[in-house]
């Protein structure tokens, strides 16, 4: 949790989170791929919704949007250079979005990849980064190649250890798995599995996690590792000679896993 709002997942979809970000009687959502929890929560918790911040294009992120823009009339950030018809702040890399009804503001980063020109904001320990990294994984490779998703996890693993990372999916344990299968010896991925089976046993989300977290059991952070880079040979049944060439072949393994 932030000193200056709370974060609270809203579930939507088959396994999405749309991020509700409150402090007071305020509040700001991230990603609403879909209107309806979003209207419910904030029915149900008296909050008056001040912004909404989208990382990227899909559906599943912005499919909500207009339908919160039918009660509420507010801002609208997002990739300046993607179609989000919604948009009445088109942000890019470097830009600051100010939200002062919850005391928040968030510098803007390019993190382009899994789409064309996804985004990200940071501000108050927290990362909302849509697709681009997940709990023990990260996004496909839709609209970008491999060069620039392992650049935009480049740009991220270089914020502090303890920020906040909150992803769009549920995507955890399974992405555990597939992390054992390139670093099986990694004792700190058992650990993470242990826990994060108790978390989901009860109910809740893995999410956020901390990015030192991820710099420890994340194979695609990991792509200078030897033993990452081992099994990434073996995949490939050649030798990688850079860590993006280590990184296209972990995306490639984990897309047929």
């Amino acid at each position: 949790m932030s000193a200056a709002f709370q974060v609270h997942p809203v579930r939507a979809f088959k396994d999405n989170y749309i991020w509700v970000l409150r402090s007071g009687r305020h509040a700001a959502v991230v990603d609403p791929g879909d209107a309806r929890p979003v209207l419910d929560y904030l029915d149900a918790e008296g909050l008056q919704l001040t912004a909404i911040l989208a990382t990227h294009h899909h559906a599943d992120h912005v499919g909500g949007v207009a339908g919160l823009l039918a009660k509420f009339d507010v801002p609208v950030y997002g990739p300046k250079s993607e179609p989000i018809e919604t948009l009445t702040h088109k942000v890019s890399g470097g830009d600051r979005v100010d939200v002062p009804d919850i005391h928040a503001s968030f510098t803007v980063y390019d993190i382009p990849g899994h789409t064309r020109a996804h985004v990200a904001y940071y501000g108050e320990k927290s990362l909302f980064c849509g697709d681009t990294l997940f709990a023990c994984g990260c996004g496909r490779v839709f609209e970008g190649t491999p060069e620039q998703l392992y650049a935009s996890l480049q740009k991220l693993a270089a914020l502090p250890d303890d920020t906040l990372v909150y992803c769009g999916h549920e995507y955890t344990l399974a992405n555990i798995v597939f992390a054992k299968a390139v670093e099986p010896a990694n004792p700190a991925l058992s650990d993470r599995e242990r826990a994060e089976a108790a978390v989901r046993a009860q109910g809740r989300p893995t999410v956020p996690s901390t990015l030192g977290r991820e710099k420890a059991t994340n194979p695609f952070l990991r792509c200078a590792e030897p033993a990452v880079i081992a099994s990434a040979n073996k995949y490939l049944g050649s030798r990688a000679s850079t860590p993006v060439q280590v990184f296209a072949a972990l995306r490639d393994w984990k897309n047929r896993f």
